[in-house]
């Protein structure tokens, strides 16, 4: 295990973040995999599976288990980690210009296109590694300011080498969900099934540019740009849900840990075997997940609990107004898994009050939460 550092500088003078990372099984020459936490900084339960995974990394290389490469970074956005208002952490947005710390990743693709277009060969594996470091070289073209867009930088840099890409989040109130693509699906669903899913979102692009979507995106399209050519997916990449905010616990983030062991030696990394559990659920698209919203504003109620299989009409919350005790019944349009809500029970006119992963796309535009 090697304990890897870099220093982003800060808007203020004389300030700095460090960024933190753990690399595994360098000389290795097997599969490439890297898992990261709190991208979101106030979304603990991830940061702590990742920090415990490491720890049952050094015990995996210890008894010489490691057969390929771990990169985690558990804690990945040290600028977010001194983000307070009033007490609370502010995790999501750069308090500087309003941006989720998620989206507004670079697209590599045209540049690596024209870098690739005279070295591709028959062959897929080095058809792979071409691509993979043209789109190493595209990125340091790219000159970050801001140090919201330097750490999207250093992360993008750590994460491309990759085979696979783990990004570790969660939502207000929560089961265990997860989001990816369809050239990525294949690849991760022994993830979900590891993890115990409670619901599998597949976009191809969700919006925005979110850091898992910036990793694979290239490569379908460079395929795309050269049908004569064998060119692999070189990089299957994930956002996975672990719960809600307040569902930070050791003894479950263990067993988070573990099922991200298990999935490493179902890819390689780790020697041994890992029997795949059935999976909890069927992947569903993400355009057919519903998104509730308040009609008005007051406080919320669940008559549905997260997990139930709601029917379409039926009834998943409810907002009482506390001036005249009228009650607005909020009801599912579609049916198919409650999977998450807002940890608050205050609700202003149009927040977001769950969602309900369908079978049935009915959504088009920017697919996720803003």
């Amino acid at each position: 295990m090697h304990e890897h550092f870099i220093d982003i500088p800060g808007r203020g003078t004389g300030t700095i973040h460090r960024l933190t990372w753990f690399s595994f099984g360098g000389g290795n020459d097997g599969p490439h995999v890297y898992v990261q936490g709190g991208l979101h900084a106030d979304e603990g339960p991830g940061m702590l599976a990742a920090r415990l995974l490491v720890d049952r990394l050094i015990e995996e290389e210890g008894a010489g288990r490691l057969a390929g490469r771990v990169t985690v970074v558990p804690a990945a956005n040290p600028l977010a980690l001194g983000q307070f208002l009033h007490g609370d952490q502010q995790g999501r947005f750069d308090h500087y210009d309003g941006r989720n710390f998620n989206r507004d990743y670079p697209d590599l693709t045209a540049r690596a296109i024209t870098l690739v277009a005279d070295r591709l060969t028959d062959d897929p594996q080095s058809n792979t590694d071409r691509i993979r470091q043209a789109l190493l070289q595209t990125l340091e073209t790219i000159v970050p300011a801001a140090p919201s867009d330097r750490l999207r930088h250093a992360l993008m840099r750590l994460a491309l080498p990759a085979d696979v890409v783990i990004d570790l989040h969660c939502d207000g109130e929560a089961e265990v969900h997860l989001y990816t693509q369809p050239s990525s699906l294949e690849r991760v669903l022994a993830l979900a099934a590891f993890a115990r899913c409670r619901a599998i979102l597949v976009a191809d692009i969700s919006g925005g540019e979110p850091f898992d979507e910036a990793l694979t995106k290239p490569w379908g399209a460079i395929a795309a740009a050269f049908p004569g050519k064998p060119i692999p997916q070189g990089c299957a990449s994930c956002t996975l849900e672990l719960r809600g905010r307040m569902d930070v616990d050791r003894k479950v983030a263990a067993d988070d840990a573990a099922a991200l062991v298990d999935y490493l030696r179902y890819v390689g990394v780790l020697a041994g075997h890992s029997a795949i559990p059935a999976l909890s659920c069927e992947p569903t698209p993400l355009a057919g997940s519903e998104a509730l919203v308040a009609p008005i504003a007051g406080l919320v109620s669940y008559p549905a609990p997260l997990g139930h299989r709601v029917r379409e009409g039926e009834v998943v919350a409810e907002i009482i107004d506390p001036v005249t005790g009228d009650l607005h019944p909020v009801r599912a349009s579609t049916s198919g898994v409650f999977y998450a809500r807002p940890a608050t029970r205050i609700a202003e006119i149009h927040k977001r009050l769950g969602k309900i992963a369908g079978a049935r796309p009915f959504r088009d535009g920017p697919l996720l939460s803003p």
